[in-house]
C-alpha cells in the first residue's frame, strides 16, 4: 500500500468503527446474561468475528446486521449451551483470554485453537490461576500457550476462593476473571497486583459489568463477585473506537490541520482518550462539540517532543513514536515494557521502522521505555517500505509517516482487518478532491476547505 504525501485542506471530519475492546466484552456479557440483548454500534472486524464465531460454536444464538452495526445475542443465564465444542480464537487476545476463563468456569470438554500469532502470546498466568481453582487444562503444544483443552465440571466452591492476578504482563487476565467470576458459586474474590491495577481496560470491564447488572464489591485492589445468573442489558450501545480515532487526531499536529471524530466525547470510558492530552501538550487545542471532540492543529509550526509514561494507554505508543520522529526535540516514552508481548514485539518493531525512515530510536529504562530523536533531514525522493509484523497498530500508525512525507509503502495493510478493515480505504479517501465526501462501508470521510 503506497501512501502519498497529504496535500489536502485544513479540516477533517471522520467517523470510526465501534470499539473492539467494548464489543468483545459486550458479546461475552450478553452471552452470560438472560434473554435477548441488542448491541448497537458493534464493530465487525477479524477479532470481533472470531469472538462471534466462537460463541456460535458454543451454541449461542447470534443475529447480526453488519450494515446497521447491530447484533442480537441470546444469553444462557450463566450456562454454556454446548458442553463439548472446538473453537478457534484466531488472533484475538480478548477472545482467547476471556473465553478460556468462561469455558473453565462453565465446565465441559472444550478445545481452544488459535492463529500462529496468538499461539506466541502468553497464557500461563491465566492458565495457572484457573488450575489453582480446580480447572483441568492441558496445553496441547507448548506449556503456557494455546492451543489448549479444558475438561472439567463447572467451578463451584464451598468457600469463597481468592485469586491474585499480576497485571504487569496483560490486564486481559484480570478482565477475564472479573467478567466471568460471577458464574461460580458462591462467587470469587480477585486481588490485583502489579503496575496496572487501575488500568483503563480493567476500568472498562468494571463499568460494563455494572451496566449489565453484575454486582462487584471493591476494597482497594480487591474485588468481590457474588454468584449471579440473572445479569442482563436489554440494549447496549458501543462507543466508537478511540484507539482508531487517535490516528486521525494525530494528524492535527503532524499535518497542521483540524480534526473532528464523530461520537468521541470527553466521557468516553476508553483509556486512549489520554492521548489527546499529549496532543494538547504539543500545542493543539481541544474543543468539545455536539458532533465530537475537535482537535485544532491549524497554523501549528512544529511541536515539541514529550517525556511521558504511557502505561495506561500503551496502544498509542506507535502513534506517539511516529509523531516523535517529526518533533523539534527528543521524546522519551516510559512504562511500556509489556508491549513486547502483544501482537508483535512492539518495542523492537518501533525501533526498527523508525530507524528505517532515519530517526534515532533506542530501548531504554531497563527495557521499559523508548528514547526517540527526530529525523535529521527530510525523506524527499527516498522510498521506504514499512514492515508491519502482522500488527494492525504498526500499520495504521506508520501510515502517518506517508501522509507527512510521501514515498512510504506499508507492507501487508490487510492486517488492519483486526480492528479497522477499511482503514486504508479511508486514507485513500484523504487523497480525494477538496470538498468531496468519500464513503467506504460504514466509515465516512468529509474533507472540506474553510
Amino acid at each position: 500500500m503506497f501512501i502519498n504525501k497529504y496535500q489536502g485542506g485544513r479540516e477533517l471530519t471522520v467517523s470510526v468503527p465501534g470499539s473492539k475492546s467494548i464489543t468483545n466484552r459486550a458479546l461475552l456479557l450478553a452471552a452470560l446474561g438472560n434473554g435477548r440483548c441488542l448491541l448497537k454500534g458493534v464493530l465487525f472486524s477479524d477479532d470481533t468475528r472470531a469472538m462471534m464465531d466462537c460463541l456460535a460454536a458454543l451454541g449461542f444464538v447470534l443475529e447480526a446486521d453488519e450494515g446497521a452495526a447491530e447484533l442480537v445475542l441470546t444469553g444462557g443465564g450463566g450456562q454454556i449451551p454446548y458442553k463439548q465444542a472446538q473453537i478457534n480464537v484466531q488472533s484475538a487476545g480478548t477472545a482467547a483470554r476471556f473465553l478460556t476463563a468462561f469455558l473453565a468456569f462453565g465446565g465441559g470438554d472444550y478445545t481452544i485453537y488459535a492463529s500462529e500469532q496468538m499461539k506466541r502470546r502468553p497464557m500461563a498466568p491465566l492458565i495457572n490461576i484457573l488450575r489453582s481453582l480446580g480447572a483441568q487444562i492441558e496445553c496441547l503444544e507448548a506449556e503456557g500457550y494455546l492451543p489448549l483443552r479444558i475438561t472439567n465440571g463447572a467451578l463451584n466452591f464451598s468457600e469463597l476462593p481468592l485469586v491474585t492476578v499480576d497485571t504487569d504482563l496483560s490486564s486481559q487476565f484480570a478482565s477475564a476473571l472479573l467478567l466471568v467470576g460471577a458464574m461460580c458459586r458462591p462467587g470469587l474474590r480477585i486481588r490485583l497486583c502489579g503496575g496496572r491495577t487501575q488500568g483503563a481496560y480493567i476500568g472498562i470491564s468494571l463499568k460494563m459489568m455494572a451496566d449489565f447488572g453484575i454486582v462487584c464489591g471493591q476494597a482497594g485492589n480487591e474485588y468481590l463477585l457474588s454468584f449471579t445468573d440473572s445479569c442482563t442489558a436489554g440494549e447496549y450501545h458501543i462507543e466508537p473506537d478511540v484507539s482508531s480515532a487517535c490516528y486521525f487526531y494525530a494528524m492535527a499536529p503532524l499535518l497542521g490541520i483540524d480534526v473532528c471524530v464523530r461520537g468521541v466525547y470527553a466521557d468516553s470510558m476508553q483509556g486512549d482518550l489520554a492521548f489527546l492530552d499529549l496532543l494538547e501538550r504539543m500545542g493543539c487545542r481541544r474543543v468539545e462539540t455536539a458532533e465530537g471532540i475537535r482537535m485544532l492543529g491549524r497554523g501549528m509550526d512544529g511541536y515539541p517532543g514529550l517525556d511521558v509514561n504511557m502505561r495506561g494507554f500503551s496502544d498509542q505508543t506507535m502513534t506517539l513514536a511516529v509523531l516523535a520522529a517529526f518533533a523539534r526535540t527528543e521524546t522519551r516514552i516510559r512504562g511500556i515494557g509489556h508491549i513486547r508481548h502483544q501482537e508483535s514485539d512492539r518495542m523492537a518493531a518501533i525501533c526498527t521502522e523508525l530507524r528505517r525512515i532515519g530517526a534515532i530510536c533506542d530501548i531504554v529504562e531497563d527495557g521499559e521505555g523508548l528514547l526517540i530523536e527526530p529525523l535529521c533531514g527530510g525523506m524527499d525522493d527516498v522510498h521506504v517500505e514499512i514492515d508491519t509484523y502482522d500488527d494492525h497498530r504498526m500499520a495504521m500508525a506508520f501510515s502517518l509517516v506517508g501522509l507527512k512525507t510521501g514515498n512510504i509503502s506499508i507492507k501487508n495493510p490487510a492486517c488492519c482487518a483486526k480492528t479497522f478493515a477499511n482503514y486504508f480505504e479511508v486514507i485513500e479517501g484523504l487523497m480525494g478532491s477538496q470538498g468531496s465526501t468519500v464513503i467506504y462501508e460504514n466509515v465516512k470521510i468529509r474533507h472540506c476547505e474553510e
